[in-house]
This record gives structure tokens, sequence and C-alpha cells, in this order.
């Protein structure tokens, strides 16, 4: 058993932070203006470039970095130092895109590996969240294509995004399909762009799909394997918000930790007061343990565990990370005082952003229930035993 980074481990790390350095210096801009300009994001994208970590969940022959799982992670937690969700900048294109023909794959895979598109997964809608069966989305036989009709919420990256990954019922039967579908076809439009908590580099509009057309072409991964990949590609996002998160815990506690160093008051620095120095105790202890079980669970992807056990452990991943890196990051704002509840402090933009790590990719209570219904039908032991060697 080994717990010392490899050196190819280190090396990354130490490039996602180079980055990550890079990137924080948009911080106060993204901030002021609820957003970049261009050409910050253009100059972002060479940095990205230039440090060899664009796509890292694709493949190198298809012109991503290729990186294992538990590699993915060591870069994620790294970037989640980020504010104004700034890690988002780094772009992954969707998992389920794997699933793409060789020519969907030259039109949309290849060209947002490269950085020169976006996508954007739009699956919830407002009246199915955390139940994805409930969509109302139709997608309708027409000839030799489809007629996609309704309306998505929540779809992150949606203002930039060249083209959507889109989940909808086909009909008759009602087969849960993933549609790729330009942003500019003719029916696809945004209801609006809401105003949320966190100040996010890119939006999250509502979109509606009015007799949208597409090709049978479109269709990503077969007719009906829409749940598959949607599960798929949870069950990895929920590895990496686990990574993320504790990353901003991090970088949370070093701040709070330097300013309780520097902050006199009553003739004492914070530090040396007792109460502050069991809110930093207990803050090691949310990020060491959580980050010791992300690496873990990172570890058993690549080794081929199995994959219903695997979604209930990144199930565990994000329930755990995300609750623990909200603790962190309140005591952290509870230590700067007042100065922890202005937006130009980056303690601050950490609690506001982190709270929708708690619902997003499943909220807390499904990680409970999927968890729970592992225990259910499989037992305790893949949940609280470490995986046998092969």
């Amino acid at each position: 058993m080994e717990f010392a980074y490899s050196p190819r481990l280190s090396e990354l790390k130490q490039r996602a932070a180079d980055l990550t350095s890079k990137i924080m210096n948009y911080e106060d801009e993204c901030e002021a203006n609820n957003g970049l300009t261009p050409e910050a994001l253009a100059a972002i994208r060479e940095d990205v470039l230039a440090s060899g970590l664009q796509a890292i969940n694709h493949p190198v022959e298809w012109g991503g970095a290729g990186l294992s799982i538990l590699e993915q992670v060591v870069v994620q937690d790294e970037l989640g130092k980020l504010t104004n969700a700034l890690w988002d900048t780094v772009w992954r294109p969707a998992n389920c895109l794997r699933a793409a023909t060789p020519e969907q794959r030259e039109k949309y895979l290849l060209p947002g590996i490269q950085g020169r598109c976006r996508d954007a997964v739009a699956i919830t809608e407002a009246d199915a969240g955390s139940d994805p069966s409930g969509i109302a989305t139709t997608a309708v036989p027409d000839g030799k294509g489809y007629r996609i009709n309704g309306e998505k919420w929540f779809v992150t990256v949606g203002d930039v995004a060249d083209f959507l990954i889109v989940l909808a019922n086909v009909q008759p039967a009602g087969a849960p399909t993933l549609f790729l579908i330009d942003r500019d076809t003719p029916g696809v439009s945004v209801k609006r762009t809401p105003r949320y908590t966190h100040t996010f580099v890119y939006e999250h509009p509502e979109f509606l799909f009015e007799d949208v057309y597409v090709g049978a072409d479109a269709v990503l991964g077969g007719i009906g394997q829409g749940y598959e990949l949607t599960r798929d590609w949870f069950t990895e996002e929920r590895l990496m918000i686990g990574a993320r998160t504790i990353g901003a815990a991090e970088r949370a506690l070093e701040l709070a930790t330097d300013w309780a160093r520097g902050r006199v008051q009553g003739g004492e620095a914070l530090i040396n007061r007792q109460l502050i120095q069991g809110m930093l105790a207990d803050s090691v202890v949310d990020i060491t343990t959580n980050r010791a079980f992300t690496h873990q669970v990172a570890w058993e992807f690549d080794q081929g565990a199995d994959r219903k056990l695997l979604h209930a452990r990144a199930a565990t991943v994000k329930l755990a990370a995300s609750e623990a890196s909200n603790r962190v990051v309140d005591r952290a704002q509870q230590i700067f005082g007042g100065r922890g509840y202005m937006r130009d402090y980056p303690v601050e933009r950490l609690w506001r952003e982190l709270r929708v790590d708690r619902i997003w990719e499943g909220t807390s209570e499904i990680q409970r229930l999927v968890i729970a219904n592992e225990i259910t039908k499989r037992g305790l032991s893949g949940l609280l035993t470490f995986r046998p060697e092969a």
C-alpha cells in the first residue's frame, strides 16, 4: 500500500498549481464584472494549452491530456482553489461524448478538446431535478430525424456553448436519449438567464426547444441510452466535485490561518485563542480525511472496480467532501469576521460558491439514497472495506 505521490503525480500537481496561480489573477475582474472579457478568456485558453491540461478526461490520441481518474482528481484538487468557478475555464468536454460516432467526434469532440468550442449538458427541467426520469422534453420521429420540444433549466456554460447535449424522451415509447444540438439550430432559444448566489465565470441559462428539428445523426450513444450515459457522467463528476471542494477548503483554511496569525484582538493574535484553534483543527480534520478518501476512490476507479459499487463510492465522496468543505469555509469566514462577508475577499466568494456543491450533480439527500440503496442491495462490505488486490 503506497500513500506517497509518484513523480508523475507530483509533477501534475505542480503543473496544475502553476496554472491555478495564473488564472487566479483574473478573480477580482471576474467578480467585479460578473464574468470575463473574450480577451481574458482567450488568454486563459492559451495558458491552459501551454500547461497541457486541456481535456484531461479524454485520450491523448484525440488531443486530450489522457489522465487517469486519480490524476484528474489531483489536478481538480488544485483548480478547486479558484474562486468564481474559474476552474471551469480549464475545459473538460462531457464524458458522455466518448460515445460519439467518428463523425460526431470530428464535428463536436475534437474541437471541444482543442478549446475551440464548448458543450453544455441540458438535463434538468422545472419539474425534473434529482429524478431525471421525470423529464418532459420529447423527441418525436419526423421523417429521417426528430422534432424536439421542451425546456431545460440550469444549463451551465449555456451562455457560451456552441452545442448542447440534451436529454429527451423519444416517442412513442419514451426512451431516454441524448441528442447533440447546435446552439444556433432554429427553435433553440434562451428563455431567461437567472441570477444565482455565486458569481460564476459562465452563466446557467434556461433553454426552450420549440419544434427543433435534428437528423438521426444527432443521437448520442443510441436510442434509450440517455440514463446510462448520464449516470456514468454523474459518477465521475461527483468524484471531481469532491476533489475541487477539498482544494477550495484548503485555500480557505490557509487564508484563515494567515489572517488569524496577523489579526490582534485584545492584545493577542487570534491564532492563540483556543476557540479559533479549535476551528482550525476541525478544518484540518475535514480536509485531510476527505482528501485521502477521494484519492482512494479515484484509485479504485483506475483499478476497474465494479461500476455499480463505484456509483455509491463516488456518492460517498461527494456527500462527505462537499459538506466538509462547507463547514471549513464557514469557519474561515467566521475567523475573518466582517471582512469575511466582503466580496473582495476570496474567503467570502468560496463561501458562496461551495454552497451549490451540496445541490448540483445530485443533492446531499440523493447521495444518501444512493449509498443506502447500495447497502440494501449488496450490503456494507463494498462501502466499508478496502478493495482486495486482484
